[in-house]
């Protein structure tokens, strides 16, 4: 086995891999670029090594750099995680002409599966069934629209390298296959440094159900199951679990036999994932090969109970695998959700800065992976994923609802986050009825995501739990020292509870720990918690039912937040409640006039010029963030006055790219 390995990775699967290392004794070491000098994952590890500055090209993807750092160590192998070099084969050449060992697939099977164009090939040579499509390079975009046209609209368009949902675009029409084509080629080339693209139809009402396979030196290949990841959104997967809501018994079993054809037919060793789009009628068609340990994998270790990073380190160590494919058995349900740093109400644009506050969630059948801490920096250089979050239960209500209770202590502040999103998810029906797609998000959220709606449930409980809290925060202003004896300040029972224009009048009396709330028509619930003024969570019961919200002062009053809704509320007394009826009210300033910029990033190109008229809905300007094209366009019928920055120009949010006459 292994003394020391180096993990040329980042984050949370950087982090990842360091856990598992440790408990087999293995020492290791961590590489870090100039913006992640104090990143979780270089402080995780027994060593570090810096390899260059932030960008991932002068970086991650130097291959050199990682060698000298696996030189300078004494480091035996190396771990890729997934991203940057997992997937490329010319890195595991170079690692083997250096005498370190690979921890993945040998580099015939990387380059196999890691082109999909030729891994279709494979796969349709092997037996495996395949989406019909043109799986030769396509020239230009006319070339596009020609083939396009020849297939059948819709069409998807994809990068040869790709993967993460970059590179990938659908097109249902010429105009759509030209930009679709552009787009996809750009977005390669900036995150693959290959900008051929491929063809293939798009399958409507698509469910993508992926094989996890482990293949050892000796040729023996099993499968471990599946996980349905149809949840995505732009092609990147937002929810992952596994079990499939959706495969019955021979389904699976036919899947998982393919799949392990397929690793057989490039000698696959190590694990890997074999993806699938499965219609309907659970007909289901090879999608590619991954190569590497895929990010929802921790889903299957959950069902299975196998550290799959522990039997990659075990099999690129040579050993053999000892597990037969009777021995796997899937127990229970998991379910993953992706924490990124990003805005849902602004079109989920990624965002970045520091973590100010954060509290991961704990609890039976919760797990966390991540590689952030309270004041760690999300950066624009990288993939802006805060963590996995994974719920499990012997029941897939019960992970469900395990999940929801993380998400809603998740607490998280300083960035713009997705957790309110993710709830929102959970709490569909069509979710909970099992009935995915890889259209879910758009046909569940078709305007967006604008928030989440409040009902009249979840509007008492927030009351209820607003005079609580204001109650027991009276009581500690009330006990500040200093006061003279006999003059202590009489805390008030009589509350009103403003939410926006409604005011809603209450009672709030407390005894032994315990708050009597009592509404203007004499309800009365009971509400016991620990909770103190400062603290983010309010952990707590009303009546018998268990309740998290999550409590941000805000000013005279407070943000309650709870399964994605946030509730700002204001306790006061009844007369000042009276008195604020009689406030004006601030309008916010006029900003149509402006192109704003709607994410801190590259202003990549400008399509306008000053005192030309646009049309609604034409290009104004590229912007990329996280290796992402936004294209923005223009709202209405307007005329340009004025370029107020520059292609090349690093813009902030919100930053003015034009302005309108």
């Amino acid at each position: 086995m292994f003394k020391k390995i180096l993990i040329a990775n980042r984050g949370e699967i950087a982090c990842r891999v360091i856990r598992t290392a440790r408990r087999m004794g293995i020492k290791t070491v961590a590489v870090y670029s100039d913006a992640d000098a104090d990143a979780l994952h270089r402080r995780a590890a027994d060593e570090s090594v810096r390899i260059g500055p932030p960008p991932a090209a002068e970086s991650y993807l130097r291959i050199d750099r990682i060698i000298e750092a696996c030189r300078a160590t004494g480091a035996e192998a190396v771990h890729p995680g997934y991203g940057f070099l997992s997937e490329k084969a010319e890195f595991a050449a170079a690692l083997a002409k250096a005498g370190i060992v690979f921890i993945g697939p040998d580099t015939h099977a990387i380059g196999a599966m890691g082109d999909k164009i030729e891994s279709k090939k494979l796969a349709k040579a092997a037996g495996v069934s395949t989406v019909p499509g043109y799986l030769d390079v396509i020239p230009d975009a006319e070339a596009a629209v020609r083939i396009a046209r020849e297939i059948g609209y819709p069409v998807m368009i994809k990068a040869s390298a790709g993967g993460g949902g970059k590179g990938m675009r659908i097109a249902r029409s010429d105009a759509e296959a030209r930009e679709g084509f552009r787009s996809a080629s750009n977005e390669a080339r900036s995150s693959f440094a290959d900008d051929r693209v491929f063809l293939e139809k798009y399958v409507e009402e698509p469910r993508h159900i992926e094989i996890q396979v482990l293949g050892d030196a000796h040729g023996h290949v099993i499968h471990l199951g599946e996980r349905e990841c149809s949840i995505q959104r732009r092609h990147q997967k937002v929810i992952e679990e596994a079990p499939s809501p959706f495969l019955d018994p021979g389904t699976r079993a036919a899947m998982g036999a393919q799949a392990v054809a397929l690793a057989k037919a490039v000698d696959y060793r190590s694990a890997g994932t074999v993806e699938f789009i499965v219609d309907k009628q659970r007909n289901f068609y090879f999608l590619e090969m991954n190569t590497r340990l895929q990010v929802e994998h921790p889903v299957t270790e959950l069902v299975t109970g196998l550290d799959l990073v522990e039997w990659m380190i075990r099999i690129a160590a040579g050993e053999k695998l000892t597990l037969r494919q009777s021995d796997v058995a899937l127990r229970g349900s998991a379910i993953e959700a992706r924490v990124y740093a990003e805005d849902p109400l602004r079109s989920f644009l990624p965002s970045i800065g520091r973590l100010t506050r954060y509290l991961p969630p704990e609890g039976e059948g919760v797990r966390v992976d991540t590689g952030v801490f309270e004041g760690a920096e999300i950066s624009i250089y990288y993939d802006p994923m805060i963590a996995k979050l994974v719920g499990y239960g012997a029941s897939r209500a019960e992970a469900t609802r395990r999940l929801g209770e993380a998400l809603n202590a998740y607490y998280i502040r300083g960035l713009s986050h997705n957790v309110a999103f993710l709830a929102a998810v959970l709490r569909k029906e069509r979710f909970a009825a099992g009935g995915l797609s890889t259209n879910f998000i758009a046909e569940e959220f078709p305007h967006g995501f604008t928030g989440v709606e409040i009902t009249p449930e979840a509007m008492a409980e927030a009351i209820i739990v607003a005079a609580a809290v204001q109650r027991i925060t009276a009581e500690s202003e009330a006990r500040i020292s200093g006061q003279l004896a006999g003059h202590g300040r009489l805390v008030p029972e009589d509350w009103v509870v403003c939410v926006g224009d409604a005011q809603h009048r209450v009672t709030a009396a407390r005894e032994n720990g315990t708050v009597t709330v009592t509404d203007a028509e004499g309800g009365c619930r009971l509400v016991a918690s620990r909770w103190q003024p400062g603290e983010p969570l309010f952990r707590g019961m009303i009546d018998a039912a268990s309740v998290t919200f999550q409590v941000d002062r805000d000013g005279i009053g407070f943000r309650l937040t709870r399964h994605g809704a946030t509730i700002p509320v204001k306790v006061l007394p009844p007369r000042a409640a009276e008195l604020l009826t009689q406030m004006p009210v601030k309008q916010p300033p006029d900003l149509s006039r402006f192109l704003l910029s709607p994410m801190p990033g590259l202003l990549v190109s400008i399509a306008v010029a000053e005192g030309e008229e646009v049309k609604a809905g034409e290009e104004l300007a590229v912007v990329e963030a996280m290796k992402m094209e936004n294209v923005l366009r223009a709202e209405r019928d307007g005329t340009v006055a004025k370029l107020r920055a520059k292609p090349g120009d690093s813009l902030a949010v919100d930053q003015v790219i034009l302005e309108f006459g």
